[in-house]
């Protein structure tokens, strides 16, 4: 009886993670760039409560009898399947149509990575204008560094093409590449990055390194939509069929505690 207590109490646990997790979906259905995280679940030690042996008669016991001892988390994954496209109508919002991140640098010079194309224009360092993520992060280029134009440039005239290239009006106000060009970045394993706040990730062992995508001929590119961002690919029917599954897991779980007790309350109220 007391193991069914403890075996029940974990999967309480783990089904309160799990609610937690499809919280954290639900909470997340309308930050751009969010991939929605699901809990995966692994069983604990197993009891052996009679061996593969033979019987008093010399018969074969060919299966044994082991008892689970309840279930545990074991990861939280990311599903980077590409959310929904949406229109803007800021020339310094950016979507990336394939398997390629944003590269942009904190506040500790780290290089974070990002889906999130909600970049603005800002002051720069020698006085031009520099290419930011919302948080004031500056979003890097091909070869890892901080964008940044000089003064000469109007904002409201730069624009990028497919490729991330930066590109300016020339006399004959054609927009012309001006050599620079934003970089995106792939992941053997993108589940494996690190998850940071305000949509960023940090690369790991289990991730990879990051491959440049403008200097890696054997990848699928990527392509850059401005005026677009990309919506969360959080599905709400989806979290909430999942929510009531975790629910009801929860309360069986509860239920098979309840049991215990009181089969355990009935064996100590018995007499001689």
């Amino acid at each position: 009886m007391m193991r069914a207590l403890w075996t029940a109490a974990s999967g309480m646990t783990s089904q309160q993670t799990n609610v937690d997790v499809i919280s954290n979906n639900l909470a997340n259905v309308n930050t751009i760039g969010y991939k929605t995280e699901t809990a995966q679940f692994k069983t604990l030690l197993y009891q052996t409560t009679q061996a593969v042996t033979t019987s008093a008669n010399g018969e074969t016991k060919p299966v044994g009898a082991q008892v689970g001892l309840g279930t545990r988390n074991s990861a939280i994954t990311a599903s980077f399947v590409q959310g929904a496209l949406t229109q803007t109508n800021n020339t310094t919002d950016f979507a990336i149509d394939g398997k390629g991140f944003f590269a942009v640098m904190d506040d500790n010079g780290d290089t974070l990575y990002t889906r999130n194309g909600a970049f603005n224009w800002s002051l720069g360092n020698n006085g031009g204008v520099m290419l930011c993520s919302s948080e004031g992060y500056p979003v890097l280029d091909v070869d890892g560094a901080p964008i940044e134009l000089g003064e000469e440039y109007m904002t409201s005239k730069i624009t990028i093409d497919a490729d991330g290239n930066i590109c300016y009006p020339d006399e004959t106000n054609n927009p012309q590449p001006i050599g620079i060009q934003i970089g995106l970045v792939q992941f053997s394993n993108p589940a494996g990055l690190e998850k940071c706040s305000d949509s960023t990730y940090k690369e790991t062992a289990a991730s990879g390194i990051p491959i440049t995508e403008a200097y890696d001929d054997n990848i699928q590119r990527s392509t850059i939509k401005q005026s677009y961002l990309e919506a969360s690919n959080v599905q709400v029917v989806d979290e909430m069929v999942n929510l009531i599954v975790a629910q009801r897991a929860y309360e069986m779980n509860s239920k098979a505690i309840q049991a215990a007790d009181e089969m355990l309350g009935q064996a100590n109220q018995l007499k001689r």
